[in-house]
């Protein structure tokens, strides 16, 4: 079976991977791989952390695809592929003032009846944990299962993988073909932005907000996808603070969400900026606002040396969760409109499209995913067949 996948992020990639391990001849198409919003993500692992109220169905499948992590991770840094980052720290949640006591409050009640594990501490626990929290915190929590992988090495690891049994276009994807002349005939291809077409059974589209712009899609995603900007900045520390953050930093400060998240190489990532403007460079504001709030939270922060600043857009959806499931046409698949969600979501999506390409069994989780069915927004009126035999006749 041929498969095309569009998008080289952390979620193309790790669909591409597990199709080419079922035996798929698989073709990564992007101009990037392994770049994108994939090179400015944290790469936290949090189920508890992400919980919202009202999104009981995403944070459930936060949960599961959670738990598969460090199974996925050790069978992709395996060999030559390399490590993948994956650390099994706990995250720590902390509150700077009472109202982000009492937003937090409501998230530790909230991740209770999902039956998320959480941890209440005292604020003098929390600094034994991380000694550099600073003494003006309102409340602390332990997520014992919410970890964190290094998104570029878990990429990269995947990509290499990849290019040893498969091919990598790195080309841009300008449109899907099909076997006949309606878009709701099955697909045989993808057409390059270099004239060139690459020959399929079957078409994945992983390209987040650049799905919107893919002809033959028979759908309208320009409708569905927009741009969530992030701002995120790299941090180094001296040597005499390097390795004393031990684990994943999310805090409430002022209402903001801020985060650090440390490196084994003792690097820092901090963020996260969530903003709609459409301006894609790096916001000088948002930059203020990361450096002002992890400061008040980790004075020794003013002491860190800024080595990376960088912004990248997440494809968000009108309701925030996934576009994912048949699209358009057989043999045509949708695995987009991630959100914030794309690195700890990409084990469960990687194992949903190989089910629905024919290429492993149905997953426990399958019941879930009809939640995230592009055909539950009115206007993208799926004609996918999602009969694996005829996704191999396409």
């Amino acid at each position: 079976m041929r498969v095309n996948v569009i998008g080289g992020g952390v979620v193309g990639l790790s669909v591409a991977w597990r199709a080419a391990e079922a035996g798929a001849s698989v073709t990564v198409i992007d101009p990037d791989p392994a770049g994108g919003a994939t090179r400015a993500a944290a790469g936290m692992l949090a189920p508890v952390g992400e919980t919202s109220h009202r999104e009981d169905d995403l944070t459930l499948l936060l949960l599961e695809s959670a738990r598969r992590f460090p199974e996925f991770a050790a069978r992709v840094g395996r060999g030559d592929a390399g490590p993948t980052g994956f650390r099994d720290t706990p995250t720590l949640i902390v509150g700077a003032d009472a109202a982000d006591r009492d937003t937090l409050t409501a998230l530790h009640d909230l991740s209770l009846v999902l039956g998320l594990a959480t941890q209440r501490l005292t604020t003098r626990e929390a600094r034994a944990r991380e000694v550099l929290l600073g003494p003006g915190l309102s409340c602390a929590f332990l997520a014992p299962h919410d970890h964190q992988v290094d998104p570029r090495a878990l990429a990269a690891a995947l990509l290499a993988d990849l290019q040893a049994r498969g091919e990598v276009e790195r080309v841009p994807a300008v449109g899907v073909t099909h076997t006949g002349e309606e878009p709701s005939s099955p697909v045989s291809g993808v057409d390059l932005a270099d004239g060139r077409h690459v020959d399929a059974d079957a078409v994945v589209v992983a390209n987040g907000v650049g799905a919107a712009e893919l002809a033959g899609l028979g759908v309208d995603l320009a409708g569905l996808l927009r741009p969530v900007y992030g701002d995120v900045i790299r941090l180094d520390p001296p040597p005499h603070l390097r390795g004393l953050l031990s684990g994943v930093i999310r805090a409430a400060v002022g209402g903001r969400t801020v985060y650090l998240v440390p490196r084994a190489d003792g690097s820092v990532v901090l963020g996260a900026t969530s903003r709609e403007d459409g301006n894609p460079a790096v916001s000088a504001g948002g930059v203020h606002d990361l450096l002002r709030d992890a400061i008040r939270l980790v004075p020794a922060v003013a002491e860190f040396a800024l080595t990376e600043s960088l912004a990248r857009a997440r494809p968000g959806t009108p309701d925030n969760a996934p576009l994912l499931g048949p699209l358009g046409a057989p043999g045509l698949f949708a695995a987009t409109g991630l959100y914030r969600h794309g690195v700890v979501l990409a084990p469960v999506v990687a194992e949903a499209v190989a089910h629905g390409l024919g290429l492993a069994p149905e997953p426990d989780f399958a019941p879930r995913l009809a939640a995230f069915d592009p055909a539950r927004f009115a206007h993208v009126r799926s004609t996918a067949s999602t009969d694996p035999e005829g996704a191999r006749r396409a």
